[in-house]
């Protein structure tokens, strides 16, 4: 027997693009991780492909490279029926000299209804949903946001521990040139969590704390009192020197080693957002630990997320597309 259908996904997203989550209400991200919920559910049937964006294209110009979230919303938009071109920055005319703008607008007058773009130029994203009809999705740009992480992230967590808000959340690493740290500060507050910042003041300047967060030096400070840690990987390719002496030192105060990891509340989540550099941020046994991490949970949960991004943004097409999308969704 089938699963039951999931229920129908009002479509009262406005939204023409999904660019960061500082610009999203608490609502709007409650309503992003509803109905990701719902393409989960869609996720378990026999057949797990719906009509939702039949007709549609989508381009993943990816001008940084990626594993995960480029693999990620390739399957969402196939999920959800769409055409999928894949673009690397080394296949395009990038190469020859053509500016940004221009390469999305050769892509425009193909008639290309939605973009996903990493650059890594902060504010990529943005330049184009401003010049643009298509929709943009922003799947990373600089070391300004990655929303899609920060929403997978967020939903992991509502999913595994029934809410978000009152709980407290820390992320350790490189938040100074994290995008998904960014991202992930701005829902955590949002929904009502408690947010503390951990790594070296190279990396976690003080000025974060304007954004309403705790900022403290040592790892040791907060394991006995956080219910999610989220562990960053040290993000070498955006850094132009060195910000601490050494990895020994790193892991000395900053690494979530097994013997840390004993000290964590037995409901305590561990997550990362990949790539994951085993006995740096975290030992491998404490990654694979399948009590407490949920690093693959995200990974799952990342699919999901995206088809609601790209069924979202797509519905803002007008109240007769909108509809019908939304028919077809749940068919």
């Amino acid at each position: 027997m089938k699963p039951d259908a999931p229920r129908p996904i009002p479509v009262t997203w406005r939204r023409k693009d999904l660019l960061g989550i500082q610009e999203l209400s608490a609502e709007e991200i409650t309503l992003l991780l509803d109905t990701a919920r719902q393409f989960k559910e869609v996720g378990a049937r026999d057949v797990k492909k719906v009509p939702a964006l039949r007709g549609r294209t989508l381009v993943n110009f990816f001008v940084e490279p990626s594993t995960r979230t480029r693999t990620s919303f390739e399957l969402a938009a196939m999920r959800l029926s769409a055409d999928v071109v894949n673009i690397s920055a080394s296949s395009s005319s990038l190469v020859k000299g053509e500016t940004l703008k221009d390469t999305a607008l050769v892509l425009q007058a193909n008639n290309v209804d939605i973009i996903v773009i990493r650059h890594g130029s902060a504010g990529a994203a943005q330049f184009l949903a401003e010049r643009l009809d298509s929709s943009i999705i922003n799947a990373g740009d600089g070391a300004h946001e990655h929303p899609t992480q920060a929403l997978l992230d967020l939903f992991t967590i509502r999913e595994k521990r029934g809410k978000i808000a009152g709980l407290h959340v820390a992320i350790v690493g490189d938040i100074l040139f994290s995008r998904v740290a960014r991202s992930n500060i701005w829902g955590l507050l949002k929904l009502g969590a408690r947010v503390t910042l951990v790594g070296p003041s190279t990396l976690v300047p003080r000025v974060f704390e304007r954004m309403g967060v705790r900022v403290v030096r040592r790892i040791d400070e907060i394991l006995e009192e956080v219910d999610v840690i989220n562990l960053l990987r040290i993000q070498h390719e955006r850094q132009r020197r060195a910000y601490f002496p050494g990895l020994g030192e790193y892991v000395s105060l900053f690494g979530l080693t097994k013997e840390r990891a004993h000290r964590l509340r037995s409901d305590c989540l561990i997550m990362h957002p990949g790539p994951i550099n085993r006995g740096v941020e975290i030992d491998s046994d404490v990654a694979d630990d399948p009590k407490h991490s949920v690093i693959l949970d995200q990974v799952t949960n990342g699919l999901a997320v995206r088809m609601a991004a790209l069924y979202l943004c797509d519905s803002h097409r007008g109240d007769h597309d909108a509809i019908q999308t939304n028919r077809r969704a749940t068919a």
